[in-house]
């Protein structure tokens, strides 16, 4: 495994949009699934509707995830998912905050 230098620290390779513990939290969640529904999405980020709703849609600006909203008989279903772009830029902040970590 090669080490990491002091040329490979670079705070600015880390996307902002991503960063947030929230957002952190959705993108997380969302590559391990193919989609997940709002709730799934509260009760696992333990956060309220508002909090999700505004990060939510940030990533939504991003390109990163798609939300879907439809009816299941009269309530009204939310579903997030990854898109590609979101997909890569969460490998590239992974890689990112990796480079960062020494290598021992």
């Amino acid at each position: 495994m090669a080490s990491n230098t002091a040329e490979d620290f670079d705070i600015g390779r880390i996307d902002e949009v991503i960063h947030g513990r929230v957002r952190l939290g959705i993108m997380a969640y969302l590559s391990g699934v193919d989609s997940a529904d709002f709730n799934e999405l509260k009760t696992r980020l333990q956060t309220t509707d508002g909090n999700l709703s505004v990060h939510l849609r940030k990533l939504e600006e991003a390109g990163f995830v798609a939300v879907a909203k439809s009816f299941q008989g009269r309530k009204p279903l939310t579903r997030a998912t990854m898109t590609d772009v979101g997909r890569d830029a969460f490998v590239a902040y992974l890689d990112a905050m990796s480079a960062l970590v020494p290598s021992r």
